[in-house]
């Protein structure tokens, strides 16, 4: 009678970044130590559940284009977030999608039990906080992967006044093709069309792609569902703390100006961001802690 599997926990060098390779009895999982940044998911037998750029490179200070990017204490340009977000930095050049992409974060715990495994990432810094942004504040993610993957970004203000967060774990999923692909569960709600002068509008039916889509939903539920029709499955994400979603896609033009990214590579991805965006920006007050919550599965159509 064979013995029990034991999930292995593995430190790895790609290039120039630290990973961490997680295996479980079906399923393997890899995270940078660099931004705590999630670059593979895929169980046994299926296609993989993340997308990860052909041309990644794996480059300190530099974000690795693919898998699930954390955007903290802001998302996307700073000039487009509230102004309680924007206010509370102080450097001179801010970068996209906030301050933590390209730092090393800190693996403060691994747990492997019943053939399922607990990490939990820290991104320790000094009192002051980080540069441009001297708030004191807490971040971690927790990854637990059993026969789903999950993950939980938690904010603890550990300062004197309000501190004010956008955010988002940007998801990038490997599909089949995007010509047949189809978000389900969006229908009604309101979002923002960014590439047309920031309008809000209304969401009729699935969201279906024929062009470039770059698109903020507002009061999204915890249930959405990606139809992937060309590898025959359903995506499934269920979140908490959260009440917007970004849906990307960059289709033909932009994918040109794009780096670490191949000209034909917007047919096999679709970015579903899980965040905390505009009106849904966190005001977190002193000693206050919230947490942002992502589970992921598949499963055959």
């Amino acid at each position: 009678m064979s013995s029990p599997f034991s999930p292995q926990v593995e430190r790895i060098e790609m290039d120039e970044l630290v990973c961490w390779r997680i295996r479980t009895s079906s399923a393997e999982l890899l995270v940078a130590q660099q931004g705590a940044q999630l670059l593979h998911y895929q169980r046994d037998g299926e296609r993989p559940l993340l997308w990860l750029s052909e041309q990644a490179a794996f480059r300190r200070g530099h974000s690795v284009r693919g898998g699930v990017p954390v955007c903290w204490p802001w998302f996307g340009a700073l000039e487009r977030n509230p102004q309680a977000v924007q206010a509370l930095y102080r450097g001179n050049t801010a970068p996209a999608h906030g301050l933590v992409r390209n730092l090393d974060w800190e693996l403060e715990e691994v747990e492997a039990k019943h053939d399922a495994v607990d990490l939990q990432f820290a991104l320790h810094r000094p009192a002051q906080g980080l540069p441009g942004w001297p708030h004191a504040a807490d971040l971690r993610l927790h990854i637990h992967l059993d026969e789903r993957l999950h993950l939980s970004l938690t904010n603890h203000n550990k300062g004197s006044q309000p501190l004010h967060i956008s955010q988002a774990l940007h998801s990038y999923f490997a599909i089949g093709d995007i010509h047949h692909a189809c978000v389900q569960g969006l229908a009604g709600l309101r979002y923002i069309e960014t590439l047309e002068n920031w309008e809000e509008r209304t969401q009729q039916g699935d969201l279906n792609f024929t062009g470039e889509t770059d698109r903020i939903y507002l009061q999204v539920p915890e249930q959405l569902c990606t139809l992937d029709g060309a590898w025959q499955r359903r995506i499934h994400l269920h979140s908490s703390g959260s009440r917007s979603a970004v849906v990307w896609n960059p289709w033909v033009d932009k994918s040109q100006r794009l780096s670490q990214f191949a000209a034909d590579a917007w047919q096999r991805m679709l970015c579903i961001e899980t965040a905390n965006v505009l009106d849904d920006a966190l005001q977190l007050a002193p000693g206050e802690t919230r947490s942002l919550t992502l589970s992921l599965w598949s499963e055959p159509l």
